[in-house]
C-alpha cells in the first residue's frame, strides 16, 4: 500500500519541457525551406533564350502560357475569353500597367500573337516578352 501517493505529497513541476516544441519548430522550418522555391514558380514554362535588359515590375501583371497552351493570369488559370475580359478591364482601369508575357518556347508563333492581339484590343501598350538569359 505504500505505492499510493496522496495529492499533498506530489510536487508541482516548475519547468516546461521544450524539446517537443523545438522539434516541431525545426520540422516546420525545414518544410517551408523545401516547399517555398516550388511555390514561387508554380507554372512550368521553358522560356526561349535571348539577350535583354532587366524588367522593372512595380505595376506589372503576368500572362503565362505553358507548353500545352493553358493560360494563366498572375499564376491563376484563366480561359481565353476570361483573359480577354480581364485585359479590357485592366486597360480601362490602369492603361499604364506593364504586361509581362511568359510563353513556352515550344508554342506555335500564332498562339503568342493571339495574346499580343488581345493586348492591342485592350489598349495596353506596355508589354514585354520574358526570356531566359543566353548562356555565354
Amino acid at each position: 500500500m505504500s505505492a499510493r501517493k496522496t495529492l499533498a505529497s506530489l510536487k508541482p513541476m516548475g519547468d516546461i519541457n521544450l524539446t517537443p516544441l523545438m522539434d516541431l519548430t525545426f520540422i516546420l522550418l525545414i518544410t517551408f525551406i523545401i516547399t517555398f522555391p516550388l511555390l514561387e514558380h508554380g507554372i512550368e514554362i521553358n522560356l526561349p533564350r535571348a539577350t535583354a535588359g532587366d524588367l522593372a515590375s512595380e505595376t506589372a501583371r503576368t500572362i503565362a502560357m505553358d507548353a500545352k497552351g493553358a493560360l494563366h493570369l498572375d499564376d491563376r488559370p484563366i480561359a481565353f475569353e476570361e483573359l480577354r475580359a480581364a485585359l479590357v478591364e485592366m486597360g480601362r482601369l490602369s492603361p499604364d500597367v506593364t504586361v509581362l508575357i511568359r510563353a513556352d518556347e515550344r508554342l506555335p508563333y500564332g498562339d503568342v500573337v493571339r495574346i499580343l492581339k488581345l493586348l492591342h484590343e485592350a489598349n495596353l501598350a506596355r508589354m514585354a516578352l520574358v526570356t531566359r538569359a543566353e548562356e555565354r
